[in-house]
């Protein structure tokens, strides 16, 4: 089984750099992953709810406004294995003064290294792609490879996410790989209340990242609320620090398990 998921982790990787850099990818799903993976059999609904309280207020090369806009992404995650699962998203918003709208979908691989090699920090590998309207987003057509290293100790959970993203279709095709990295600290207060930060970034592309000026930098306080291994409670909220990024959001996270 090793030597299958080595092959897995080399595969998704080499995928990155046959496909034809991604802008960042909008407040749809506004999350740092860990390194679990859904046990096989095991099904995980997730509703992403989220608004730009102080964001974009007009159209920008042909994107809608951000602002006053609710994004709810539902995402649904079903486990293959003990080491394998896929997820898949369904992307809607509802813009100030217009109807309900759908955005786009995307499905996510993810799989990751079983506990029983014992490695002494979690490590996994996602892999995301998908489509979004031309109005939601200047690049179409999109892949994301997400690495994601975490770690537990004690009360403390660090989480990082040195994403890349490829842009498939769109303004960008030929950019390359975009960095957006993101990352999670964590301390849990009580069993049933866990406090943090977590970080979202796009830096540009990795042949050279843009000026800080166009760069995208969040910063969101977080409270998660641990109601047992079938729930997910997050609550945010993120301050943007560049002229880029929405300057005011709110985000929750809901997630049952089956």
């Amino acid at each position: 089984m090793k030597n299958l998921l080595l092959f897995y982790f080399a595969l998704m990787l080499g995928a990155s750099f046959l496909a034809s850099s991604a802008a960042a990818q909008g407040n749809f799903e506004i999350q740092v992953y860990d390194s679990e993976t859904e046990a096989p059999g095991k099904l995980m609904v997730e509703l992403h709810s989220n608004m730009a309280i102080k964001g974009t207020t007009q159209k920008t090369e042909g994107v809608l406004p951000t602002q006053d806009a609710l994004h709810e992404t539902v995402e649904i995650t079903y486990g293959l294995t003990p080491w394998f699962e896929t997820g898949f998203y369904l992307f809607t918003s509802i813009q100030p003064g217009m109807d309900w709208q759908w955005v786009g979908d995307h499905i996510r691989p993810k799989i990751r290294v079983p506990e029983s090699w014992d490695w002494p920090v979690g490590v996994a590998l996602s892999t995301e792609f998908g489509y979004q309207q031309r109005k939601f987003s200047t690049d179409t057509w999109t892949l994301e490879i997400r690495p994601i290293i975490d770690k537990k100790m004690g009360p403390w959970y660090v989480a990082l996410n040195p994403a890349l993203g490829r842009s498939l279709k769109g303004p960008d095709a030929k950019s390359g790989f975009d960095f957006n990295p993101s990352f999670k600290v964590s301390y849990d207060f009580t069993s049933r209340l866990t406090g943090g930060i977590e970080y979202y970034g796009s830096l540009g592309p990795l042949k050279g990242f843009d000026s800080l000026r166009k760069q995208q930098h969040q910063l969101f306080p977080v409270i998660d609320l641990n109601l047992g291994p079938e729930w997910e409670v997050n609550f945010g909220a993120g301050v943007g620090l560049t002229s880029s990024t929405d300057r005011f959001i709110v985000k929750m996270i809901l997630g049952r398990q089956f």
